[in-house]
């Protein structure tokens, strides 16, 4: 089961990309909200990765942070909600948006989003209203430095892909920390580990 790839964004358009990893070529399918955030092509990028398997085919769909994929997996857990509509409803929604308006009930806010009806909405927020609750009280912020607001996940995956990569953990923990703490604006998986790896190649 793919979970991250890290690689050479050799294509993009706005509803997949392909990655060349090792040589070898994903196809990935990512929403809007992490389209924006990717690298010029030919450049390097990471993904979190959803694995979908049919008889027919294996999918992957790709994003930017392990929150945006935590919740794309949660919706896949509601009646009537597949790979691609999860992917529609976040490219109309953040996915910490989504968090809120599932959390606070906001049903009007839910079918806005292209793809979504009333009767989903209502769905959406009777099975996963817990979960978000969850969620969001558990893993969405982490404040560091007065207004900033990084997710805890975004940090623990640089973490993580630092590692693989073979550099040590206080090391790469040092760098990652250092980053955050001066970061005007909260910072995204793919950015993050730029930062850190130029930091660690210097």
């Amino acid at each position: 089961m793919i979970a991250i790839i890290n690689g050479l964004l050799i294509h993009k358009a706005t509803s997949s990309v392909i990655v060349d990893a090792n040589g070898v070529g994903y196809r990935i399918f990512v929403p809007l909200t992490t389209f924006y955030t990717l690298p010029d092509t030919n450049q390097p990028v990471t993904l979190h990765v959803h694995t979908h398997v049919r008889p027919d085919a294996i999918s992957l769909f790709g994003f930017g942070s392990g929150s945006e994929k935590e919740v794309f997996e949660l919706m896949l857990s509601v009646s009537g909600i597949g790979p691609r509509l999860a992917i529609n409803i976040l490219s109309g929604i953040s996915a910490e948006e989504l968090i809120r308006a599932i959390s606070d009930e906001n049903l009007n806010r839910l079918v806005s989003i292209p793809g979504v009806g009333k009767k989903t909405a209502e769905r959406m927020i009777l099975e996963l209203k817990d979960k978000m609750l969850k969620l969001s009280a558990s893993d969405v912020v982490y404040k560091d430095n007065g207004d900033i607001v990084i997710f805890d996940s975004t940090k623990d995956d640089a973490l993580s892909a630092l590692i693989n990569l073979g550099y040590k953990s206080h090391r790469a923990r040092e760098v990652v920390d250092k980053i955050v703490s001066v970061s005007p604006q909260p910072l995204t998986l793919d950015v993050l580990l730029k930062k850190a790896l130029k930091i660690l190649a210097g």
